[in-house]
């Protein structure tokens, strides 16, 4: 099993739609916001996309007008027109953001407890 399909078991995905820019150096994508975990994201793949796999990106969520998840991600894997993301670094402020939306989006709050163990583990 890919360590992709063994973080999929581990980490419940939410469906969310969000305001969201993916950036690398000087260039900045707006892009569409498929799902969103602990341990990253997926969006629809950019038209042109020029991002280069071998640097790193950061992403923009923007939750409202002055409220924002910002984090830095890698790119893991293309497939089907969908860029997949693991999270890199996140400020405290941010995860908490990301926390509390993981937990209102799966209402369970010892669920949402199994994946912040998950994510210690990692």
């Amino acid at each position: 099993m890919s360590d992709h399909a063994a973080d999929r078991r581990r980490f419940k995905r939410i469906a969310f739609d969000a305001k969201t820019e993916l950036g690398q150096g000087e260039m900045i994508w707006s892009v569409k916001l498929i799902d969103l975990s602990l341990k990253g994201l997926l969006i629809e793949r950019p038209e042109p996309w020029l991002g280069d796999q071998a640097k790193d990106f950061f992403v923009n969520i923007h939750l409202t007008d002055d409220i924002d998840i910002a984090m830095d991600v890698q790119l893991t894997h293309e497939e089907n027109g969908q860029l997949g993301f693991v999270c890199r670094h996140i400020s405290l402020e941010s995860i908490e953001r990301l926390r509390r939306l993981i937990e209102f989006n799966l209402g369970d709050p010892q669920e949402l407890e199994r994946e912040l163990g998950a994510l210690i583990e990692v």
